[in-house]
């Protein structure tokens, strides 16, 4: 995918997981799918986290040279800051406000930044684009996940 389509994707981002929530009870928003994965609720508050932590490591990529990207624990995340009870609305607008933060820096790029990159502690080298390519699709794959533990 084109550079500049990822970046629409990226801001796209926040609308879609918002439609995949719109009007969702808490019984609905609790409702764990069958695989025993995440329940939307769950889903939304990994969002708001992870998209902070997200725009941090670009932040990293773009202002040091060569960083380490720290890998994380979802799972254990998910654990001790109470996915499973947090409300959603909070986790909702720290995900705009990352999103919305990070792609008036990705508008701004000159080449040279493009090619920016550091090592991510659990998959290797990791590079602006690299960052990119994985965060244009976050969102809209936990809304799909959304919508499939809702049977939708």
């Amino acid at each position: 995918m084109a550079r500049d389509d990822l970046i629409t994707r990226y801001r796209e981002g926040p609308d879609v997981v918002e439609r995949a929530v719109a009007g969702l009870s808490d019984e609905e928003l609790d409702r764990r799918p069958a695989d025993g994965g995440w329940s939307p609720r769950e889903v939304v508050n990994h969002l708001g986290d992870s998209e902070m932590i997200s725009a941090f490591r670009l932040r990293r990529l773009l202002a040091e040279d060569a960083p380490v990207i720290q890998g994380y624990d979802e799972e254990e995340h998910a654990r001790r800051l109470h996915y499973d009870v947090r409300p959603i609305g909070p986790s909702l607008a720290a995900l705009r406000a990352a999103r919305e933060t990070t792609a008036s820096i990705l508008d701004r790029l000159s080449e040279e930044d493009w090619s920016r990159s550091g090592t991510h502690t659990e998959s290797g080298p990791y590079s602006v684009q690299t960052w990119l390519e994985i965060y244009a699709a976050h969102a809209h794959d936990h809304a799909k996940q959304i919508r499939e533990a809702l049977g939708l």
